[in-house]
């Protein structure tokens, strides 16, 4: 699951499709339950430094066809891989609940008032696709008890479901198969 980065020498994705030597697709896969306070900011500094650091390690080609080893492939990687975030936060009353920010020096973006961590977590994924840090994105609020027995679970939006992430990504999987398949 180790892939080369641009930044640091290496980062381990939680899951990773090759295909004939080529990366189709890489997965980030968070999950917070609890602590909020540090762990949100936390979340978003690695989603947004992973990304980054994937990007620019794809832009200098660390990821090219002929730096893999599967041997006697021909081709390059023109297409750029999927990179796709799934973020399973606690649904709680302290991750839904509206959270007191400080102003100290200058006005925070007017989204971010009496929002909770669910909405600051909704807010991340949608400007992580927004900014094609990710190709898609996926946030499932689950309560911490009836989700592990039942897998109880809702998205904040229909965009960021792991329905349409799983879409997203499907579509990705067929195109590469039709592309490379020779």
């Amino acid at each position: 699951m180790t892939l080369p980065g641009y930044y640091r020498p290496t980062k381990i994705w939680d899951s990773l499709i090759i295909y004939k030597g080529r990366l189709i697709a890489a997965f980030e896969l968070k999950s917070q339950v609890g602590s909020f306070g540090n762990n949100f900011n936390n979340r978003s500094e690695e989603s947004i430094g992973s990304a980054h650091d994937f990007w620019t390690a794809y832009r200098e080609e660390a990821f090219n066809i002929s730096n893999s080893s599967i041997s006697g492939q021909k081709g390059d990687n023109a297409k750029p891989p999927f990179l796709g975030y799934l973020m399973l936060l606690e649904d709680c009353s302290e991750s839904a609940s509206p959270v007191k920010l400080e102003e100290e020096h200058f006005k925070v973006f007017p989204e971010f008032l009496n929002s909770s961590y669910a909405k600051r977590y909704q807010i991340l994924c949608e400007r992580l696709i927004k900014e094609g840090l990710y190709s898609s994105a996926s946030l499932i609020l689950s309560p911490r008890e009836s989700g592990k027995t039942s897998g109880t679970y809702k998205s904040a939006t229909v965009e960021l479901s792991p329905k349409s992430l799983f879409s997203d990504f499907a579509s990705k999987i067929l195109a590469a198969k039709e592309l490379y398949s020779y």
